[in-house]
């Protein structure tokens, strides 16, 4: 993942709450604590909970992951020092400062400047060039102006609520830079390419102007620090060609509804031979009829009878594989949950929350002759036992 634009003015740190010194794990817990406290699946008619739900989704997605943090945390160290090139540092791709002073942040009205295709400081095509070498992520020392790995590819796919708490399989049908085949990805027909002359393999050439010196995509290898000598007719040198590819994704157990599967090397396929990009795999969970979900736990509300809870009984309730049968207690309160340990959503490590169990009681619409009789004489006996539904209510009289 390359430096981005909005990387400048956001603080993903803030954003799940914890301090830019916290562990992986710390992040994870807080991510997941938020995502509970935030989902739009039970806060529905609450904009502002599905909005913040989106930042610390966004927060995740870069410090979530360990390397795009590092990149993340090496771009705010920078911004924070004010400079760009202050004190005469140089960059890789960009401009350096030859004098005693050097451009700050302060130097640039807005930071979509530095990002946009058009700044005058690089001959090469803007500052945005500065960034793509210094965040280079196949990158070695020194600076490079070739590409270091293909383009980031996202999709999107819709899961059963069940697939997503479970974790599923499922094939893609994806359209774009592929290795060519004929050539194998290095561009040349023969196989075989030779360090470019003009730039000693560097992709860049330099130039002093004044007190600064720029550098700039070298012009005869196009960048790419190679030239070839017998182009592959098929790729036309680049090393890629577009076509259609069908990959097998899995989507591990437990993924929430807007939550991004990121599988590495998976994107479109680098210029001659570099690295393939990264996929990600955007999810959308329909809800169930059945369950509903809090993190872990899965919540199901089951219809009972009076008799079942004032007299207790076992019943069988559904989980997400086989049901499984729960003792209820006589005198169990219409409208008390449950818990069944271990059979909600599985967790990394082999545990998994709970199911909650909510028992509602089921009126009859109808009773025949007996029923009514024997209800009847419940109901006096109830009466004769002093028994008074109300007598702890506070509307009672």
């Amino acid at each position: 993942m390359s430096a981005k634009p909005e990387w400048a003015e956001k603080d993903y740190y803030a954003d799940l709450g914890v301090s830019s010194s916290a562990s992986q794990e710390e992040i994870k817990k807080a991510y997941r604590k938020l995502a509970r406290e935030n989902h739009p699946d039970t806060h529905p008619d609450e904009p502002e909970k599905l909005e913040r739900f989106k930042k610390i989704g966004e927060a995740y997605d870069v410090i979530g992951d360990a390397a795009d943090r590092k990149e993340y945390d090496q771009f705010k160290a920078m911004v924070s020092r004010g400079g760009f090139g202050a004190g005469g540092a140089g960059f890789p791709g960009g401009f350096r400062s030859q004098g005693a002073q050097g451009f700050g942040a302060s130097d640039f009205s807005d930071f979509s400047d530095i990002f946009g295709q058009g700044g005058a400081a690089s001959a090469g095509g803007g500052f945005g060039d500065i960034f793509g070498s210094v965040f280079n992520r196949g990158g070695g020392p020194g600076p490079s102006a070739r590409p270091s790995r293909g383009a980031d590819v996202e999709t999107r796919v819709t899961l059963e609520f069940r697939e997503a708490a479970t974790g599923t399989t499922l094939p893609l049908q994806l359209t774009g830079n592929a290795p060519c085949t004929t050539c194998h990805g290095s561009g040349a027909k023969s196989g075989k390419t030779t360090s470019c002359q003009h730039c000693q393999g560097s992709g860049f050439t330099s130039e002093n102007r004044g007190a600064f010196g720029f550098s700039a995509p070298c012009t005869h290898c196009g960048g790419n620090g190679q030239t070839i000598a017998d182009p592959c007719p098929d790729c036309s040198g680049t090393g890629t060609v577009k076509r259609s590819r069908s990959i097998t994704v899995r989507i591990p157990a437990g993924v929430i509804d807007g939550q991004k599967v990121r599988l590495a090397g998976q994107g479109e396929a680098g210029p001659n031979g570099t690295p393939a990009g990264d996929l990600f795999v955007s999810v959308s969970v329909k809800p169930d009829k059945v369950f509903t979900r809090d993190g872990d736990d899965l919540h199901v509300s089951v219809p009972v009878s009076f008799a079942e809870l004032a007299l207790g009984d076992t019943i069988t309730v559904p989980t997400l594989d086989k049901p499984v049968r729960l003792k209820i207690a006589a005198g169990t309160p219409d409208g008390r949950t449950l818990r069944v340990r271990g059979r909600g959503i599985e967790r990394r490590g082999g545990k998994a929350g709970d199911l909650l169990v909510t028992v509602e009681v089921q009126v009859p619409s109808t009773l025949d002759a007996s029923a009514t009789s024997a209800l009847r004489a419940y109901a006096q006996a109830e009466k004769e036992s002093g028994f008074n539904p109300r007598a702890n209510w506070d509307g009672q009289a």
